[in-house]
């Protein structure tokens, strides 16, 4: 595969940030209820992240591209293509996953949605013009601004109906948005992965390594140190513990598209089919009190104006 993606005509690598958008809303679905039937966030994040690493070990076994993509960050990192922290983008999707376990059940799934997206699409901006992804130094031009702050809008119009009501604590927030910023950054350092491996499962399998390993930490500290059960592995249904196999095509399709499209496109993007992921999942599938809305609608539309007015001119490199 062709990770510069010079070859690849950019409408693909647009339309597969939006389908695997439209892919973090059921696999939302699949961790939410997993974590339900737990009772613990943490737990379900683990188990989420240690299918989806099984599986990236059994395509390393049964791959030798992919085993060769692992065999050259090493060198990458030696040769001085990479620093050696830009491996590490799955210890930032950990912190995000236990932020949401955290936050969720105290500030709701409308708020939490709304300081990530607030986080990542104003980093996303930083992100490509100091250049740390792969598609090089971005110049912040008004289109890209007007992009990330219409985004934000239409968030808050999607799920304003799901806004709930009464007081908010400020701190779990503050902290969904640390981990929005943080979302920008790790997509950044993992499009960097898979451009020296060549290969965006290789970048998936080392996210996933290392957010195992920070999960696993947080979890065994959780359960050791403050006392909390743990429910067991066979407690929900079984289409609920496929959201690993989800975050897996999430970070290769990232991995392979940030070097393309860029940091705050692919944001742009991926949130657009997340809003579409979750009007098709009210239509197919609704939970109790969910419903297709107006606001949501609009939303979805505004989200796409938000990627067409970022798409006006093409950002100058710097």
């Amino acid at each position: 595969m062709n990770v510069s993606g010079s070859k690849v005509p950019v409408a693909i690598p647009m339309v597969a940030c939006v389908v695997v958008g439209a892919l973090t809303a059921v696999q939302s679905r699949m961790n939410g209820e997993l974590s339900l039937r737990m009772n613990n966030g943490l737990e379900a994040a683990v188990y989420s992240f240690g299918s989806g690493f099984l599986v990236l070990i059994l395509i390393a076994l049964l791959s030798r591209k992919v085993r060769k993509g692992l065999i050259a960050v090493p060198h990458a990192i030696r040769n001085g293509q990479i620093r050696w922290w830009q491996i590490l983008g799955g210890t930032l999707g950990g912190f995000f996953v236990a932020v949401q376990s955290s936050a969720v059940p105290l500030i709701g799934v409308a708020v939490f949605t709304i300081a990530i997206v607030a986080g990542q699409s104003t980093n996303s901006l930083i992100v490509d013009r100091i250049g740390l992804g792969p598609a090089g130094k971005q110049a912040i031009t008004w289109q890209r601004v007007v992009g990330a702050i219409l985004a934000i809008v239409a968030v808050t119009l999607a799920v304003q109906q799901r806004m709930t009501e009464g007081s908010i604590p400020i701190l779990p927030v503050v902290f969904a948005f640390i981990a929005g910023l943080l979302i920008a950054v790790q997509g950044a350092i993992n499009g960097r992965v898979s451009m020296v491996s060549g290969q965006p499962l290789s970048a998936a399998f080392l996210n996933f390594m290392f957010g195992c390993i920070v999960l696993g930490a947080a979890l065994g500290i959780s359960a050791g140190f403050m006392g909390k059960e743990l429910s067991g592995v066979f407690v929900g249904p079984w289409w609920a513990y496929l959201g690993g196999l989800i975050g897996i095509v999430f970070i290769s399709i990232a991995a392979w598209s940030v070097p393309i499209v860029g940091v705050l496109m692919f944001a742009l993007l991926s949130i657009s089919g997340q809003l579409i992921g979750s009007m098709a999942l009210d239509i197919v599938a609704p939970t109790p009190g969910s419903s297709v809305t107006l606001s949501l609608v609009l939303g979805v539309l505004l989200a796409f104006v938000a990627v067409g007015v970022t798409a006006l001119n093409r950002p100058r490199r710097t």
